[in-house]
């Protein structure tokens, strides 16, 4: 009689999986965690089998709801999948999860450095979106079934939804203000390029704010349009000191982006006249509008003067950029130029984030969450402002957004502040970086949201310490 064949082992009975009681986090997120990393450094691999949900629980010595609620999660994530009559596998790492390594190199002073915190500006509290929700949309969108053809202008439902969003979380009331228009988006910098290639003719020359968004300076000089430096002060755009000639002005009135200075009301008119008076158009980046938290969000310029300004808004920061949506609210004769330049180049914006954020919106998530996310966020401004504080250190910029400056004296000094605190294990973003041309302001542009509440506890005296240590 031939010998028994033994039972093939899962390689993850093999491994030293500890699961804590005193963890703040829910065990079935732990449990989650560690199969995900053993996943990603490769202790498991694409194609092992998993033990079933009972049998794991036996191991671990835990309920079979833990190891059920885990493998629900990363089933929904991708890291694995069933195979009906056979068990559970380990499907290969999803497009785009593989994590940068966050270890740094350390000198041979110290020991080995702990993974990054990132606090840099410009990503949104991903942590914060009810998953539950989250997934509703995405499977209420994916029922409507693929499309046979693009929409230039975008869908009509996404365009009602956009109109309501600037209503009630804008305040925009605009006379004649309808969904033709507004254009969907692919965001902020998909919206620059197009009115770069469609409104601007090569050589044209845009005033964009200094320090400002270097990223729609790159977009405006790669279509051949002239940047030209605008100053500004901790009350945003100089207006006065707008260069002439000009044929239009890049700008973030609502809360300038990097130094978070908010436009007075004084300045809001006098650009607007200028702009009338000098046939200027001015774009109007209001990427975070929606995220003040001391008062009500400030009026936007497209309700002051809707025949010059170009309104832009978007979904990155207070959702995410999976969605790759954003809004552009413009007149007439500039949503007609967009629409034929996306005509002639066979261009437009995906419709899958159209689709995901007007479920979204259809059960109210998008109320709620924005009302979580300003909570969360002003918590953490006044964490980071009174942590900051304690040290002797200040801290400007508005009551809005994700992000405060924190200023230093000199390149120099900001250059070093960056460096140690890589080497100690956080990202910072320096000042300079926002400059087109020479450096005037320093310091640094310190993001709040995106990291853990703990991780940013954590890493304020660390910070606080390097600043005044220079």
């Amino acid at each position: 009689m031939p010998p028994a064949v033994p039972a093939m082992r899962s390689p993850l009975l093999e491994l030293a999986v500890e699961l804590r009681r005193e963890d703040p986090r829910p065990l079935a997120v732990q449990l989650a965690d560690a199969l995900r990393h053993a996943a990603v450094v490769g202790q498991l691999r694409g194609g092992d089998r998993l033990p079933s949900t009972r049998s794991l629980a036996k191991h671990l010595g835990v309920s079979r709801t833990v190891t059920a609620a885990a493998y629900e999660q990363l089933h929904a994530e991708g890291w694995i999948a069933g195979r009906r009559g056979s068990g559970t596998y380990v499907t290969t790492a999803p497009p785009g999860s593989r994590p940068v390594p966050r270890h740094v190199a350390v000198d041979a002073q110290r020991s080995p450095a702990e993974p990054l915190v990132t606090l840099t500006p410009g990503e949104p509290w991903v942590a914060g979106i009810d998953r539950a929700a989250w997934r509703r949309a995405w499977r209420a969108a994916a029922d409507r079934g693929p499309d046979s053809r693009p929409v230039r202008a975008g869908l009509p439902e996404y365009r009602d939804v956009v109109v309501e969003h600037l209503l009630r979380h804008r305040g925009l009331v605009v006379h004649g203000l309808t969904p033709e228009s507004v254009l969907a988006t692919g965001g902020t910098t998909a919206a620059v390029a197009e009115l770069a290639a469609a409104v601007f003719p090569p050589g044209a020359a845009v005033a964009v704010e200094e320090p400002g968004y270097q990223r729609a300076v790159e977009t405006f000089r790669q279509a051949g349009v002239r940047v030209v430096p605008a100053p500004v002060d901790h009350a945003g755009l100089v207006v006065e000191a707008v260069p002439r000639g000009v044929r239009a002005v890049y700008c973030s009135p609502a809360h300038q982006y990097p130094l978070g200075g908010r436009l007075p009301a004084g300045r809001r008119s006098a650009l607007v006249d200028r702009a009338r008076e000098e046939n200027w158009l001015i774009i109007e980046d209001d990427y975070d509008g929606e995220l003040r938290y001391d008062v009500a969000p400030l009026p936007v310029l497209a309700a002051l003067a809707p025949d010059v300004v170009v309104h832009l808004g978007t979904t990155s920061k207070i959702l995410s950029p999976t969605l790759g949506a954003g809004w552009m609210l413009a007149p007439g004769h500039v949503v007609d130029a967009v629409l034929r330049h996306r005509e002639r180049t066979g261009t437009g914006p995906a419709m899958a984030g159209q689709r995901v954020l007007v479920e979204f919106v259809r059960h109210g998530d998008l109320g709620r969450h924005l009302r979580r996310l300003r909570r969360e966020l002003s918590q953490r401004r006044q964490l980071v402002v009174q942590q900051l504080a304690a040290a002797g250190i200040s801290a400007f910029g508005d009551r809005a957004g994700a992000h405060v400056v924190v200023p230093l004296a000199d390149a120099e000094t900001e250059q070093r502040v960056v460096s140690r605190a890589r080497a100690e294990g956080l990202v910072l973003d320096g000042l300079q970086r926002h400059h087109c041309g020479p450096q005037q302001w320093f310091g640094i542009a310190l993001g709040y949201a995106s990291c853990d509440r703990d991780d940013l506890e954590r890493a304020l005296p660390v910070l606080a310490r390097l600043c005044t240590d220079t």
